[in-house]
C-alpha cells in the first residue's frame, strides 16, 4: 500500500502540467459552490433579520378572522380589548406595540398607487421595529403623530416617493373604507423617506399616526395587531407555548410567528437548497470531464509501464489502485485550491459583502435585502466541497 501511495504521488508530478489544469478546473467549480451557497446562506440569514426587524415583528397577536383573511387586511376582524391581551403577556417579558394594518389607494397630483398602510404608536413601536433608523431624509413621527402646523405626519418609502414624485413636505390623501365600510379619505403631510433594507417598506408601505387612524377609519380603541419582539437566541417554539398559554382565556385570538406571515420568502428559501444542489453537480461534471480525460491520457501512455508492471507480478487490483490513488491525489489538490480560493472570496462577502443597489434599483427578487448583499460561514458547505471533490475524482 505503502509503495502504491509513493507511486501514484510521483505520477502526480511527472505530470504536472495536465495535473495543475484539472485541479485548477476542480479548483475553481468548488470554489464557486462555497462562494454560491454563503452568497445564499446570507442573503437568507439577513432576510430574516429584515422581515423581523422592519415588517412583522418575532410575532404577531391578531383576531383569528383576521389573520385568516389576513391578505385584504379586513378592519372588520379588529382586536376589540388590546390593553386586557397586554395586560395578560405582561408578565412574559416581551416588547409590543399596537398597530392598525390597512389597505387603500394613495393620491398624489395626478396619480395613484395601491398601498399598505401601517397605522403605528410612535411612542411603542421603535421597541419592537427599527424604523427610525431607516429615515434618509426628513423626520421620523413625532410624538404626537402630527407637525408643527398640526398636519398628520406620514412616513413612505424611497421606491415609493419616486414612484409618486413625492418629497418631504408633500400633501398626500389616502382613500379607503372604515372598520363599517364607509369610505373615508386620509390626509398625511410626508414627515419622512424611509430607505430601509427590507424592500418590502421601500415599495408600497406608508406608515401614520395610530392615533390617526383610530379617529378616521372609527376604530373605537380597536387595533388589528399586536406585533411581538423577543431575542433572536430564544428559543421561538418555547416563546410561542408561552404566549399561547398567557392567551388562553381569548379563544378569539391568534398567535402568529414570523415564519408563517412571510410564507414568500420562506419558498424563496426552500428553493436555495435546490439551487445549491445543481451548483454541486456542475461541479462534479467539471470534475468527471476533467479527470476522466487526464486519467485516461495517463492510462493510454503508460502501457509499456503497465505491461512492466505486470511483468514484475503486481496483479491487476494493484494496478487500479494505484490509478485510483492519482485520480485521489488530483482531487485532494483541486478540492484544497477550491477551498482556500473559496473562503477568500467568501471572508470578504462576508466581511464587507458588495452593493447592488445601482444595478438593481427598486427591483424586488424575492429575497428581503437590498442593496448590499453579504454571505454567511457554511462549515458544512466548506467540509462537503473538499470531501466532494476527493471523492467524485476517485469515483470518476
Amino acid at each position: 500500500m505503502k509503495f502504491l501511495l509513493s507511486l501514484a504521488w510521483k505520477n502526480l508530478f511527472r505530470y504536472g502540467r495536465r495535473t495543475f489544469i484539472t485541479a485548477a478546473a476542480l479548483a475553481v467549480g468548488i470554489a464557486a459552490y462555497i462562494w454560491m451557497d454563503g452568497w445564499l446562506l446570507g442573503a437568507e440569514k439577513e432576510s430574516e433579520r429584515n422581515i423581523i426587524w422592519y415588517e412583522s415583528g418575532s410575532a404577531k397577536i391578531m383576531d383569528a378572522d383576521y389573520a385568516e383573511e389576513l391578505k385584504s387586511l379586513p378592519l372588520k376582524h379588529a382586536m376589540e380589548n388590546p390593553g386586557a391581551v397586554e395586560a395578560a403577556i405582561a408578565d412574559l417579558g416581551l416588547t409590543h406595540t399596537r398597530r392598525i394594518r390597512f389597505a387603500g389607494e394613495l393620491f398624489f397630483g395626478e396619480g395613484s398607487l395601491m398601498v399598505q398602510a401601517i397605522a403605528v404608536d410612535p411612542a411603542t413601536d421603535e421597541r419592537v421595529f427599527r424604523l427610525p433608523e431607516t429615515v434618509a431624509e426628513g423626520e421620523y413621527l413625532d410624538g404626537s403623530g402630527t407637525g408643527v402646523a398640526g398636519e398628520a405626519q406620514a412616513l413612505i418609502g424611497r421606491w415609493l416617493a419616486q414612484d409618486l414624485g413625492a418629497e418631504v413636505g408633500d400633501l398626500l390623501e389616502i382613500r379607503t373604507r372604515t372598520r363599517y365600510g364607509a369610505f373615508q379619505t386620509i390626509e398625511l403631510l410626508v414627515a419622512g423617506i424611509l430607505d430601509s433594507p427590507n424592500p418590502v417598506i421601500n415599495q408600497g408601505t406608508v406608515f401614520l399616526p395610530l392615533a390617526l387612524a383610530e379617529e378616521s377609519l372609527q376604530m373605537e380603541g380597536a387595533v388589528t395587531e399586536i406585533a411581538l419582539y423577543f431575542p433572536e437566541w430564544q428559543e421561538p417554539e418555547d416563546r410561542m407555548s408561552e404566549i399561547r398559554g398567557a392567551l388562553s382565556g381569548f379563544p378569539e385570538l391568534s398567535l402568529v410567528g414570523w415564519r408563517e406571515l412571510a410564507r414568500d420568502y420562506l419558498m424563496i428559501a426552500q428553493a436555495k437548497t435546490a439551487g445549491s444542489s445543481i451548483i454541486l453537480l456542475l461541479v462534479f461534471i467539471i470534475a468527471a470531464v476533467g479527470i476522466s480525460n487526464t486519467m485516461l491520457m495517463a492510462v493510454y501512455e503508460r502501457v509499456r509501464e503497465i505491461g512492466m508492471m505486470r511483468a514484475m507480478g503486481m496483479q491487476d487490483g494493484s494496478i487500479r489502485l494505484a490509478f485510483l490513488f492519482e485520480a485521489g491525489g488530483i482531487g485532494l489538490i483541486g478540492s484544497a485550491a477550491g477551498l482556500a480560493l473559496g473562503a477568500a472570496v467568501n471572508f470578504y462577502m462576508v466581511r464587507w459583502g458588495i452593493d447592488l443597489g445601482a444595478l438593481m434599483g427598486d427591483m424586488e427578487i424575492g429575497y428581503r435585502v437590498h442593496s448590499v448583499f453579504r454571505a454567511a460561514w457554511h462549515p458544512q458547505a466548506l467540509v462537503g466541497g473538499l470531501v466532494f471533490g476527493v471523492l467524485a475524482s476517485m469515483v470518476v
